[in-house]
């Protein structure tokens, strides 16, 4: 499956913790977009959708939530709890996340600004691009 989870680096003493995310340094990819997601209620699902082209690495860094991915063949589910770690999703995979602790926050940096057309939003039109 065309994901991986990413480990950054942290920097930092007794003061706190920093991570910083560069563009083709800890990020494969050009940052394009930059956005976050706060305020999910426990066991709404969100996403439930694939891109074309678009790549994202997410960070949750807040609290918890449950990713589920899928590249039409196997279905994986990835907790994310750890500001340090980003969950690197290629494209053509669908996703889905869930699980939300009350303090998640989540952001995304993404390869491309957004673009409708890249998305694909029900899931037989994904099975039948995937094939």
């Amino acid at each position: 499956m065309k994901y991986e989870l990413l480990d950054f680096n942290i920097h930092g003493n007794h003061d706190g913790n920093l991570v910083a995310l560069e563009s083709k340094q800890n990020i494969p990819f050009d940052i394009k977009r930059v956005y976050y997601i706060w305020g999910t209620k426990r066991d709404i699902i969100r996403g439930k959708h694939a891109h074309l082209k678009l790549e994202q690495v997410i960070v949750c860094v807040s609290g918890s939530c449950d990713f589920i991915l899928d590249d039409g063949q196997e279905r994986q589910s990835i907790h994310l709890d750890n500001p340090a770690k980003g969950l690197y999703i290629k494209h053509n995979i669908w996703r889905e996340f869930t699980n939300f602790s009350p303090d998640c926050v989540i952001m995304v940096l993404a390869s491309e600004h957004y673009d409708e057309a890249d998305y694909i939003r029900e899931y037989e039109t994904f099975r039948k691009e995937i094939k």
